[in-house]
């Protein structure tokens, strides 16, 4: 199995009102990927609870079968929906660390 750990940082002239909403859009889309996407066993966006030490807003944790699944979930058209439509546009860094367990 792999996990896939991504960290967000939002655009920092977002209002708190807007990050709000757009977090809550990044955890439903991509939450809701699992069952539709193949091999992806678990989905949890972290959004809530930051405390001030942390320097991004949210959390991707996910699980998936294997590293064929995390390039098929990288590709997959829901998954790109979610991508292009509710995180790219409103974040301004991404960190990832993917690695077997």
């Amino acid at each position: 199995m792999v996990k896939h750990i991504i960290l967000w940082t939002l655009r920092p002239e977002l209002s708190e009102e807007e990050k709000q909403t757009v977090k809550a859009g990044i955890k439903a889309g991509l939450e809701g990927l699992v069952g539709k996407v193949p091999g992806l066993i678990d989905v949890k966006v972290h959004i809530d609870g930051r405390l001030a030490s942390s320097n991004a807003d949210v959390m991707l944790d996910s699980t998936l079968e294997s590293a064929e699944a995390l390039k098929g979930y990288a590709q997959h058209p829901d998954h790109l929906a979610v991508a292009n439509g509710k995180v790219r546009p409103y974040t301004v860094s991404r960190s990832c660390l993917d690695f077997e367990i």
